[in-house]
């Protein structure tokens, strides 16, 4: 009988293509066991196999934790800052995007006072500070590592590429179905109606150039249409006026002739004006004036 927590191949083939496996040229000692590989550049390869059995230990520990609030995650990276957004949207986790307030875990006086019980960290390094908390009050700490990452005060490393954004957004995602796959809410035979993109980081840029290329369209859509309804009335205007313009042209033609014979008597004074030799000699051309 076949392990039902085993890796499938489609999901190697999203971490082959994500480049989970890609680590750093650096590599810590804690990190060795878990590294394959080096290529000839200099570059570390993870074991892929290592990292899927971390990963299905992470999602038993947090499925294990009865109030899902109780799991704060982290991400003070911001490849990693949308991740931590969707993973605990869907898996009903606390998440601390951004800046980590130093005191979170331990100041009881904070506003934002947190107990958690399981800590979620996308790197070590950038996430020392709540790590370095939580092993003040004993709270265990999950964090996916890359091959440069320190392992103090970690229980549970899932070694991957936690500095790409493709590779950190597959993760979370992995982890949060094997989550609710866990936990009974979505069944393990079937594909997960959630796609990974959500949990990728997206440009600000590229997120504005898309909200105006689509305003945009919407706006020549909308004028195209407002062209095509307006010249169609036009249409039915130029027809009801051709119709009409014949009606009653002789009275029109009648009234027409009063304004003019007015016109010509007024500009006869004008005449008489500019024919009139009794100009000062000061408004000469020349004059001291």
């Amino acid at each position: 009988m076949s392990d039902p927590l085993a890796m499938k191949e489609e999901d190697l083939k999203l971490m082959l293509t994500a480049k989970v496996h890609q680590g750093s040229k650096n590599c810590n000692t804690n990190m060795r066991p878990y590294v394959w590989r080096r290529r000839a550049d200099g570059v570390h390869l993870l074991n892929l196999g290592k990292t899927w059995q971390k990963l299905m230990l992470a999602a038993r520990i947090i499925v294990a934790i009865e109030n899902p609030e109780d799991i704060v995650v982290i991400s003070a990276r911001s490849y990693g800052q949308r991740a931590v957004f969707k993973f605990a949207q869907y898996t009903g986790a606390a998440y601390v995007g951004g800046r980590y307030t130093p005191g979170t875990f331990t100041n009881q006086i904070q506003r934002a006072f947190l107990e958690p019980r399981v800590l979620v960290v996308t790197d070590p390094q950038t996430d020392n500070q709540p790590i370095l908390e939580s092993s003040y009050v004993n709270i265990p700490v999950i964090a996916f590592c890359d091959c440069d990452a320190n392992l103090s005060h970690v229980d549970v490393a899932i070694p991957c590429n936690n500095k790409s954004k493709h590779s950190l957004g597959l993760m979370y995602w992995l982890l949060a179905r094997e989550v609710l796959r866990m936990r009974g809410a979505i069944s393990r035979n079937e594909k997960w109606n959630i796609m990974v993109d959500l949990f990728m980081h997206r440009e600000a840029e590229l997120t504005e150039k898309d909200a105006e290329a689509a305003s945009t369209e919407a706006v020549e859509e909308t004028a195209a249409e407002d062209f095509n309804t307006t010249g169609a009335k036009i249409t039915e205007w130029g027809a009801s006026e051709e119709t009409t313009s014949g009606f009653g042209q002789e009275q029109w033609s009648g009234e027409a002739a009063a304004p003019a014979a007015a016109a010509a008597a007024a500009a006869a004074p004008g005449q008489n004006w500019q024919s009139s030799t009794n100009v000062p000699n000061t408004w000469q051309v020349g004059s001291d004036y």
